[in-house]
This record gives structure tokens, C-alpha cells and sequence, in this order.
């Protein structure tokens, strides 16, 4: 066994066993896996093993069409069978909204080349004559679906990175993990210790145990789950082809051919935790007693649509453990709190997405970054405060809804509250209804009256936030932002450190601000920030409050000079943005301080008190209008709202929600870290690089240098789209030219309330100001036109007033 690797990965399922491989593709052969049992133990054996391309979010969607079209190249290269059956796979849709959410992903598939189109029942009926399609609204086929065999895939990329260089050693637990002063690890096992640059902890069900070797916690706990084989079908052993797998997920079970027989799962309400506690380290290849009680409703389901299935015998059950993060998603990428940690956990749909995984992974530990923005996926979307009752309850609600719609903006209630302020109960008196941000309760909007509701079409919730925006426009709106990260960096190298991070100069003079991207490993938009020197040796850092762990990495890569300190304030501080053309007004009524334009310009900062309240107040708005944002401290909060509240009520202002910030941002054109601003984006293309200053050294300043001559690729573009009457866009639709050319995508999707138009922010190639295009709203065509300024306040006469 070697004493030395680049990387250790701990874990031998198929998710291992594709980072190891892709670590080696990539030119790392001093590689070693280890694995506790013998290969594909956990859950990877017993696996459906299902495969299909396409998600609601674009880059997963290119990750399981890479990980789909691997698959024969790895069969050709190791000559190990994968077990590829690929007859085909149809959707079917009962209801309107699955109806739009399939032919949204058609009109991505189109976009991205991929193979996913609408087919008449006729033809359904041909590929899969045991169906029943009564009552279905709309039938896509994907001709790639199908499934592989569990064990064929993990040993052909075992076979792979063997013959590429790479180490598996089965029956050889990890007993230890210790990190190094020089950042490097001691991997700990009875059969000797591995010193190695980097950890990847892809361990399964035993990822938490994993995780504490290291003295981390990992947001995790498996469910069990069922499926079953039928016994031989007549119908399908005569048959000389392989049927497509079927997914009805309205009917909220999975059904695909096995052998003569048909295969099916499905995902109950009843949902049963196991190994609460910690999974048991004897635990292998074995499986749980059948219970197929509890999945009976789904059963009758299916039955329902394919009729064989009740007329067969059961042959075998499946009932085995599968391990889940909060959000059902994997928990990838570098552990903010460690060095060379890298996290590979909770991964549900395994065999659609194991070849991009682990070719992502490979991207981020030998280049230091994904090729494409994985933020769905980093393991830093959770913090500390996702803890055991949190991710009990988020994973019982992902298990009973898996296939339910995940629509754009949706809040789901299970497990919340987590983190609130001290205002929560205020708002909630107030008629708040609250959304979930890194574990904050946020307002979303104010209209008890209104109950919460996501769908693709415009909900009744739709004229409550039109409202807020048009308060807020007309007289002043009170936005709570106490969610955004909040950092204080002090000491006498305070400027100089900050300035060897971020692109932009750091304000020179006291109560000067100023806007600056962080640049990325590639030369992208790691995140966008607002910096403001309170002193000569502090200054106020504020960005992305869902970004706040991602950003650690970045601040970890700048060593701070002696006697300097850069901290998070987002839980000691809490904010309010005052926004509106009576915000000055409103706020004069509470301070002595001059919040003239004179005295108070854009921009700006000062120490003031509101209502006797000491506050940090910045002259800036995400809303695109005069406005300031006051930070004070979090046990000042509710002192503060409520004197704001009660000064604003005369002049017909009042709260404002998260939903309608985005529509106000949106009629202003203003980027989001997130959806506008990623890694994948260059500044050139977002029109930051204004903001990157050359002569001098910033953070990943080399990789800038490499691509900033280079022509935009896209660029951020705003949409009127002008035929929209029931639905706007959302984020993720593509945007093509009249004659079919894909030109684009959506980033942001709202109606401007205070404009009249429905609007798109989002990225387009070769198209000019005032080009027509079709955004695919619903997965239609809406015809819209590309702005040449954004629609409010186009000459920023406003926000300087």
C-alpha cells in the first residue's frame, strides 16, 4: 500500500470510484482508494440504477448528459460492461403545472442539443404499449433514458483508474483522518497510513461517520426505500425490444423494464428514518424486511396506468437504506472549515449523475474550481445551523414530495423556523409571510390573507407584492436585510489585505464606499461586494448572505497581516434598507444628522442614530432607488423597525418583502450573486470589469489576465417580453431568435410592477438592443425585445437625488 497520494478517496461506491477515476483522467495517478467492504457496498448495490438527462437546473442537466453519454465511452475503454439498456425513457404529465415543467426542459433540451421531445399518444402507444394513458395532458420521450447495472458501473471506473495508475484497496476501513500543519492529511487505516494532499470523503452511508473522523458534521440521515420486480410478463417476453421506463411522477412512483418483468419503486409518505444515531460500521450488502404496505397507495398508482403490474406475481423487493442531505441535492466540494477536505455526500440520483460528479470533482481539486457554477450542490449552502431536527424534518418532506414540483421560488415549511430575529415576531403580527435564507427567516411578503403558493403561472400573491413595489416607488418601503453576510476587517493592514483580495480599490478616504467583484480561479465573478472604510483601520465588508460559508475559501486564500482581523458581524448585526423617494424624508423625522444630497451623496457612509439607535448608514440600494441602508446592532433591531415603521405610516410607506426587492432590482437591471453573478460569468460579460483595477495585485489576478481581452462570450441583457399575460419568466428558460436560433438564457425572470412590463435579465449571444427574440415561458415562445436601458430610472437621476 502506498504511504503517499495526491488524494485519498474514502468510499467504494459508484461515486468513488468515478471521482477516483476522473482524478486520474485528469493527470492525478497517485491516487488510492479505500473502501471499508468490498465495492458497491451501502447503497450503491441495490440501486434501480435509473438514468436520464434532463433537471430543472441547467448544469446538473449538462452533468447527467455527460454522465449518460459516458458510459458506452467506458465500456470501449475498459472493456468492463456498464450494463447500458437504453430503450428510452417517457414523461408523463397529468396536471398543468407538469405539463409546463416538461416542456420548459424540452425547450432546454433544445437549447443544449439534448435529446427530449413531445410525442403524440400514438406514438406512446407504439413505444410502450402496457400503458395506459388516459387522462395525460402532454407525453415527452427522452430516447438516451433507461438504466445501467450498479456493480458494472462502480468496476468499470474501478478498471479505469486502475489502468490509468490508481489504488483500490477493499476491506480496509479508515480508522482516522488528521489534518497537518502544511495542510496535507494522515489517512489512518490497520493496514498503515497514507499521508495525502487532499481527503475525499464519498463514503455513502457512512458519510457522517467519516465527517467526524475529521471533527466535522455533515447534514445527513438515511430513509429506507423500497421497490420491487415483478414476476415474467407474457406481453414483454414476446416482445423483441426493450420497453422505456416510465415516469408518471404525478403518480409519485418509477417504473422501468427488469429482465421479463417490470420494475417498480416509489417514494410514500410513510416515510421511515433509519440508523438516527449513526450508521452501523458492520453494515454491508445487507437489506431491510419487505414493507410493501407502506407503499401500497403508490403501488395502486401504477397499477392504474399499467395494468400489468397487478396482474403479475412479485418476484423480489428491494428495501434499503439510501442517504440524504436537507434539500436532497449532494453535499459537494471543498469543507469550508478544513483544508483539502473534499465532501461527496448524499447523493440520491447516483447513476444519472456519477460521471459529472465525479469529473466536477476532479475539476475543483486539481484546478481549484468546477468548470461550471455547482453552488445548487456546495456543501457550504448549509452551516452549523442545519442540524439534527432541521435535516430530519427537511429529509422526511424531500423523501414524501421527491417527485413532487420543485417550483422556482418555492418555500417549503418543514423543519422551520431555524434562525430568526428579533423583528420575527413583529413581522409575523405585522402579516408576514416568510421565506428561508442560509437558515434565516426572511420576509417574503406582507398579506397574511394570501397564504403562500408556488407554481409556474403568476400566484395569488402576485397584486399583494405589486403593491409593496408600488408603495415603495411612490412614497418609501422598508426592506429588512438583515440576511445579507456582514464582515468588519480592522487593524493596521486592514486596506492592504483587502486590497490583495478584491479587484477594485479599497476607498481611500473615511465614509467612502465603493462596489467590487471578487474574481474567481478562472477569472469569473466568485461574488460582488460593497466595501466601506469606517476608519482608518476598518472597514465594512457586505455580500451575499447565502454565499457567506462559499466565501470563506476565498478569504482563507489571503493571509492576514499581523495585528489584522476580518470577521463575520451577520448574526451580531442586523439591517433595514430605506428606500422610496420620501426615504430621506422619513428618516430625517428620526435623526439630526443632514441626509442632504449635499451632505450625504451616493455612496457615501456615516455613523449616525436613528430614533436614538447607533447605526452604520450607507447611502446605496438594491432597489435602484434614493435610499440607505442602516446596520446596527442585533439588539437594537426591533427598537429601530419599530420607530421606522411608525415615522413611515403619514407618509403612506411602509414593509417591503424579498419578492418585491427582486422585481424592483430587476427593473433596474441589477445583477444577483447567484443567478446573474457565478464563476461561470466573466466581468466583461456582467460589465463589472470597469471595477477591476490593474495596477495592482488582487486575488486570482493571473487567471483575469488570461481572459480579459477575450470578446464576451454573452452578455447580461434585459427583456421586455410583451406578450405575456399569465406567467412571467423565472430564471433558467432559454431565449432564441424568431427563426429557432438559441441566442440565450434567463437568469432572472419577474414583472416590473412600476414599469407595466414583464421582464428577463439574463445572458445572450449575438443579439443587439432592440432585437426581437422568444423566451420560453412554459416552454412557449413569448416574443420580447432586447432593452437598450433598464426601464426604471435609466439615467440613475433617482438614486443620486
Amino acid at each position: 500500500m502506498r504511504t503517499h497520494a495526491q488524494a485519498v478517496v474514502i468510499g467504494g461506491g459508484v461515486i468513488g470510484c468515478s471521482i477516483l477515476y476522473h482524478l486520474a483522467k485528469a493527470g492525478w495517478t497517485d491516487v488510492v482508494l479505500l473502501e471499508r467492504d468490498e465495492l458497491t457496498s451501502g447503497s450503491t448495490w441495490h440501486a434501480a440504477a435509473n438514468i436520464h438527462g434532463l433537471h430543472d437546473s441547467t448544469n446538473i442537466s449538462r452533468i447527467q448528459h455527460y454522465t449518460m453519454q459516458l458510459y458506452n465511452d467506458l465500456e470501449a475503454e475498459t472493456g468492463q460492461s456498464c450494463g447500458v439498456f437504453q430503450p428510452g425513457s417517457l414523461y408523463l404529465a397529468q396536471t398543468e403545472a407538469r405539463e409546463h415543467q416538461l416542456r420548459l426542459q424540452a425547450a432546454k433540451a433544445k437549447f443544449y442539443g439534448m435529446n427530449f421531445h413531445e410525442v403524440s399518444r400514438d406514438e406512446a402507444e407504439r413505444l410502450h404499449p402496457l400503458v395506459n394513458y388516459d387522462g395525460i395532458r402532454c407525453i415527452m420521450y427522452e430516447p438516451d433514458g433507461g438504466n445501467v447495472d450498479p456493480s458494472g458501473v462502480t468496476n468499470a471506473y474501478a478498471s479505469g483508474a486502475r489502468q490509468l495508475g490508481a489504488e483500490i484497496i477493499r476491506f480496509c476501513p479508515v480508522t482516522g483522518t488528521l489534518q497537518q500543519p502544511d495542510g496535507s492529511w494522515i489517512v489512518q487505516t490497520a493496514k498503515g497510513d497514507i499521508r495525502a494532499d487532499w481527503v475525499v470523503n464519498a463514503a455513502g452511508l457512512w458519510g457522517r461517520e467519516v465527517a467526524a473522523l475529521a471533527g466535522i458534521e455533515l447534514p445527513l440521515q438515511p430513509t429506507e426505500h423500497q421497490y420491487f420486480v415483478t414476476e415474467t410478463i407474457a406481453d414483454i417476453a414476446a416482445m423483441d425490444r426493450r420497453l422505456p421506463s416510465v415516469a408518471d411522477r404525478d403518480g409519485e412512483y418509477y417504473l422501468r423494464q427488469e429482465g421479463q418483468g417490470l420494475l417498480v419503486g416509489a417514494y410514500e409518505k410513510d416515510v421511515r428514518f433509519w440508523a438516527e444515531d449513526g450508521t452501523p460500521q458492520g453494515f454491508g450488502h445487507e437489506l431491510f424486511a419487505d414493507d410493501l404496505e407502506r407503499i401500497e397507495d403508490n403501488m395502486m398508482r401504477a397499477i392504474d396506468r399499467v395494468p400489468a403490474v397487478g396482474e403479475a406475481g412479485i418476484k423480489r423487493v428491494i428495501n434499503g437504506p439510501m442517504i440524504w442531505s436537507p434539500d436532497s441535492n449532494v453535499l459537494f466540494g471543498p469543507h469550508p472549515d478544513l483544508r483539502n477536505y473534499f465532501c461527496c455526500n448524499g447523493i440520491i440520483p447516483g447513476f444519472s449523475q456519477s460521471g459529472g460528479m465525479g469529473l466536477m470533482a476532479a475539476d475543483w481539486i486539481t484546478t481549484g474550481e468546477s468548470r461550471y457554477d455547482m453552488f445548487a450542490w456546495d456543501v457550504a449552502r448549509f452551516g452549523k445551523w442545519a442540524d439534527k431536527a432541521f435535516t430530519k424534518a427537511r429529509v422526511g418532506d424531500q423523501y414524501a414530495h421527491r417527485f413532487s414540483i420543485h417550483f422556482p421560488g418555492e418555500e417549503r415549511a418543514a423543519g422551520r423556523p431555524v434562525r430568526v430575529r428579533p423583528v420575527y415576531e413583529r413581522q409575523k403580527e405585522m402579516g408576514a409571510v416568510f421565506g428561508l435564507n442560509y437558515g434565516w427567516e426572511h420576509p417574503a411578503y406582507f398579506d397574511a390573507d394570501v397564504p403562500d403558493s408556488a407554481g409556474f403561472t403568476r400566484q395569488p400573491w402576485f397584486d399583494s407584492v405589486g403593491r409593496e413595489c408600488k408603495m415603495l416607488r411612490l412614497a418609501a418601503g422598508i426592506i429588512d436585510i438583515s440576511n445579507f453576510a456582514k464582515y468588519i476587517c480592522k487593524g493596521a493592514g486592514a486596506a492592504d489585505w483587502l486590497n490583495a483580495v478584491f479587484a477594485n480599490n479599497m476607498p481611500k478616504a473615511v465614509g467612502r464606499s465603493c462596489l467590487t467583484p471578487l474574481i474567481g480561479v478562472r477569472g469569473g465573478i466568485a461574488g460582488d461586494f460593497t466595501v466601506t472604510r469606517m476608519a482608518e483601520d476598518e472597514f465594512m465588508v457586505i455580500g451575499s448572505g447565502m454565499a457567506e460559508r462559499y466565501h470563506q475559501r476565498f478569504w482563507k486564500e489571503v493571509p492576514l497581516p499581523d495585528g489584522t482581523t476580518f470577521e463575520s458581524h451577520t448574526e451580531a448585526m442586523c439591517g433595514f434598507n430605506i428606500a422610496g423617494p420620501l426615504s430621506r424624508k422619513l428618516l430625517q423625522k428620526l435623526t439630526n444628522a443632514d441626509l442632504s444630497t449635499d451632505a450625504f451623496p451616493f455612496m457615501r457612509s456615516q455613523r449616525i442614530e436613528i430614533a436614538g439607535v447607533s447605526v452604520i448608514a450607507l447611502r446605496v440600494s438594491f432597489t435602484g432607488d434614493l435610499g440607505w441602508e442602516l446596520h446596527c446592532a442585533e439588539a437594537d433591531q426591533l427598537r429601530l423597525y419599530d420607530a421606522l415603521l411608525e415615522a413611515g405610516k403619514d407618509l403612506g410607506a411602509g414593509p417591503v418583502g424579498s419578492r418585491a426587492l427582486m422585481s424592483l432590482r430587476v427593473e433596474k437591471g441589477y445583477g444577483s450573486w447567484g443567478r446573474e453573478y457565478s464563476p461561470e460569468y466573466w466581468p466583461q460579460e456582467v460589465a463589472l470589469d470597469r471595477l477591476v483595477k490593474l495596477e495592482k495585485d488582487f486575488l486570482n489576478k493571473s487567471a483575469y489576465m488570461q481572459i480579459k481581452d477575450n470578446a464576451s462570450r454573452e452578455v447580461l441583457s434585459l427583456i421586455h417580453v410583451q406578450d405575456v399575460d399569465s406567467a412571467d419568466a423565472t430564471g433558467g428558460e432559454p431565449v432564441f431568435l424568431p427563426d429557432g436560433t438559441p441566442v440565450g438564457r434567463v437568469t432572472s425572470g419577474t414583472y416590473g410592477y412600476t414599469v407595466g412590463m414583464s421582464l428577463a435579465l439574463g445572458y445572450l449571444k449575438g443579439v443587439s438592443v432592440g432585437d426581437a427574440v422568444d423566451v420560453m415561458i412554459l416552454g412557449k415562445a413569448h416574443r420580447g425585445v432586447v432593452l437598450a436601458d433598464p426601464p426604471f430610472d435609466p439615467m440613475g437621476e433617482r438614486l443620486r437625488a
